[in-house]
């Protein structure tokens, strides 16, 4: 149900995107503007069915959650006891993403640990938010709604377009470059 509500909004911004594409010298600025107010309103419709959702799902799993003003949930498993992550250094994890209908994506036991350069947009929003959050040695779960996660396209693999994901990671160093 919930799937195709979305599937419903997301085909009304590819409408109103794309009526706003055809050019018409004739037409005034304000139907841009107005187009523009309907997507942002169609926006925050969509994230405020995506944190219901999340919502739902935290209370389901029983986990005890908190949330950031940009709507990413953190719950820390275990508090590390190394150097605190900071924009610049080099942070390497072991991880698993899972869809919230419990499909596993992608995890480091088939891929081997990510090392990324915090603060340099190698990975996704949601995920540096959260790695800032830890210390070295520490292990975390993380629920990225789309905008924080891989967005309305999703990876063009195993994330489908407009997923809510679910990290669980482990900070296994951090260190200078």
């Amino acid at each position: 149900m919930i799937k195709i509500k979305i599937n419903t909004i997301i085909a009304i911004l590819l409408v109103l995107g794309l009526s706003c594409c055809k050019s018409n010298e004739n037409k005034p600025d304000m139907d841009r503007t107005q187009v523009k107010k309907q997507l942002e309103e169609v926006n925050r419709i969509l994230i405020k069915k995506d944190h219901e959702i999340i919502k739902g799902y935290i209370s389901r799993q029983g986990w005890n959650m908190i949330e950031t003003q940009t709507g990413l949930w953190y719950q820390i498993l275990t508090e590390g006891t190394g150097r605190q992550t900071e924009t610049g250094l080099l942070a390497t994890i072991n991880y698993s993403i899972w869809l919230i209908d419990g499909t596993l994506c992608y995890s480091s036991d088939q891929k081997g640990p990510k090392t990324f350069l915090v603060g340099q947009g190698d990975v996704g929003a949601g995920l540096e938010q959260g790695i800032l959050l830890l210390k070295e040695g520490s292990k975390a779960r993380f629920i990225m709604p789309p905008h924080l996660a891989y967005g309305l396209p999703g990876d063009g693999d195993k994330i489908p377009a407009r997923s809510i994901i679910v990290y669980e990671v482990e900070l296994t160093s951090v260190s200078n470059q």
